[in-house]
């Protein structure tokens, strides 16, 4: 953990932000959508802060958002970095650690995935119950820094129980139907084998990405707690029988954005109770 980076991006941000954020969202590919639909108080390139790693993917603008929602301080990730563009761990969960730096009590992750579950169909949103890292790697590799956090910090609960109770009752009045299930980040950028979705079928996964693992296990790390939602945006390869392609994974994405829009704004409005 590079701690000099995490501190100069915190002093730049802290000098243009309207308000410490209680609350981070981050938005996966082709899910900008809440950025749009809420009232922004500043935004920030990822160009402009110190240290923050550039998405390269399409369906990722790269701004920091910061927005009131409801009685909720915000901060909005839109966008984010991955392992397989060449990033390293570090630099993945940097936004992450800067947030929490900045204030943040409460991470809600969001990404687009492959359905594993067979009973999953394209556009069906899946309240993330519990994660694989299937990555390979762990950003709590190395020495450990006790100001973030204990060396062997605790996953028992990476999704937070209470997070998870507000999220189906946002779905329940946004009239959303919620899957619930397991998701398996693994290091892209290949899709998976037909073989290697049944071996993730066998290991308990509803869904699986390339992202949000490494930021879920940063966040827990600090103390932070977290929801996350995945938009199923294609049956995974064996569950499918067309070719697989990024243009279609956005295109689900943007036709969901609408519904894990009144899921999400509900959800931090209501998620402000934990913080207090």
């Amino acid at each position: 953990m590079n701690t000099a980076k995490i501190t100069e991006a915190v002093d730049y941000i802290q000098q243009h932000m309207p308000f410490a954020p209680q609350i981070g969202v981050v938005l996966g590919s082709g899910l900008g959508g809440i950025a749009d639909a809420v009232p922004l108080a500043r935004a920030l390139s990822y160009q402009d802060i110190p240290h923050f790693p550039q998405p390269t993917i399409v369906g990722h603008a790269g701004r920091l958002v910061f927005a009131r929602v409801g009685t909720a301080a915000v901060a909005i990730l839109q966008g984010r970095a991955h392992l397989y563009e060449g990033h390293n761990v570090d630099d993945v969960v940097r936004p992450v650690r800067v947030l929490a730096q900045l204030g943040m009590r409460l991470l809600f992750v969001t990404n687009a995935a492959g359905g594993v579950n067979a009973a999953f169909t394209a556009g069906d949103l899946m309240l993330i119950t519990d994660q694989l890292n299937l990555q390979g790697v762990n950003p709590l590799t190395g020495p450990n820094d006790e100001r973030f956090g204990p060396r062997f910090p605790d996953m028992t609960n990476m999704y937070d129980p209470c997070v998870r109770a507000i999220a189906l009752a946002s779905a329940q009045r946004a009239g959303v139907s919620l899957q619930q299930g397991v998701y398996a980040g693994v290091p892209g950028p290949t899709y998976e084998t037909p073989a290697e979705i049944r071996m993730f079928r066998t290991l308990g996964a509803d869904a699986v990405g390339m992202s949000t693992v490494q930021e879920t296990v940063a966040a827990r790390h600090l103390g932070v707690r977290v929801g996350g939602i995945s938009v199923i945006t294609n049956q995974a390869a064996g569950v499918a029988l067309q070719p697989l392609s990024h243009a279609d994974v956005v295109a689900c994405a943007q036709q969901a954005n609408a519904r894990l829009t009144a899921v999400l704004t509900d959800c931090l409005h209501h998620c402000t109770s934990l913080l207090h």
